[in-house]
């Protein structure tokens, strides 16, 4: 399986590359997968070898990166996170007279938001990028929405990924010391990388490219939130030396199921071959 190409080459990297458990970073999308590499990496390599390995999610380690940043960010250190209901509750409260009490148009204002968050887009950008009029409120509502929060010191759940992957664009100091601090990252699930997440990679990554990501765009998720299995294709373009290695062999499932399966994956539009 995939997670088991992560744990094992961390394994290497750590027994027969020479690497120092606290300069591997492995991130993957849900916290339960997170428990599971760790799990995983800790029955492989054993407690010792692998203290100081950094294991989470990509919102874990953005939150990391704020918590150890957030002076760089303009921030305080007691900054807090909303949740959904939240983001919710405030929404509702900056866009009273803008949108009429419609739960459904408040909701699209919310995915909105996320969506050019994941893109990295700025209110001002959002704005200047608006069609129509819709946009252009939303817009609007963003900038809104995005001082409240700056002067509240408050961060929403988008912003653990857009933070850090700006500060690091912006900031050459920051982004030498995260390198230097993370000297090997692995990517699990990454069919399922949105393009905040992306630029993050190749920011943490830098010139040296020492990283892995395994993935398959046939199991991309996560389109709905932003997920864009088109990156497994901006890697080899971003980095012409990558080696692939396709995982051809499935040791879990029946010849009948990999049939059925094989019959309906023919019909998805593949990214990557």
């Amino acid at each position: 399986g995939k997670t088991r190409v992560i744990t094992n080459k961390i394994a290497h990297l750590i027994r027969g590359c020479g690497y120092q458990a606290r300069h591997i970073a492995a991130v993957t999308f849900t916290n339960k997968a997170a428990r599971e590499m760790k799990e995983r990496v800790g029955q492989t390599l054993g407690r010792k070898e692998a203290r100081g390995l950094m294991i989470s999610t990509f919102h874990t380690l953005g939150l990391d990166i704020i918590k150890r940043e957030y002076a760089a960010l303009g921030m305080k250190a007691n900054f807090s996170l909303f949740d959904d209901t939240d983001q919710l509750a405030l929404l509702k409260e900056l866009t009273e007279g803008l949108i009429e009490d419609d739960k459904v148009l408040l909701q699209q204002l919310i995915s909105t938001i996320s969506n050019w968050k994941n893109d990295l887009k700025t209110p001002s950008q959002a704005a200047a990028s608006a069609i129509g009029e819709r946009d252009r409120i939303f817009a609007h509502c963003y900038g809104l929405y995005d001082a409240h929060l700056k002067a509240c010191n408050v961060l929403d759940f988008d912003d653990l990924i857009l933070l850090p992957t700006l500060l690091l664009q912006r900031n050459e100091e920051v982004r030498e010391r995260w390198q230097n601090k993370i000297r090997y990252l692995l990517v699990d699930e990454y069919q399922d990388t949105n393009t905040s997440q992306y630029e993050l990679v190749k920011l943490l990554v830098g010139s040296r490219a020492r990283f892995t990501v395994v993935g398959d765009d046939d199991q991309s998720i996560y389109s709905w939130r932003g997920a864009r299995p088109q990156n497994l294709v901006l890697l080899s373009q971003d980095f012409p030396a990558l080696k692939v290695i396709k995982l051809e062999q499935n040791y879990r499932s029946s010849g009948r199921i990999l049939k059925a399966a094989n019959i309906l994956i023919a019909n998805n539009p593949h990214v990557f071959e």
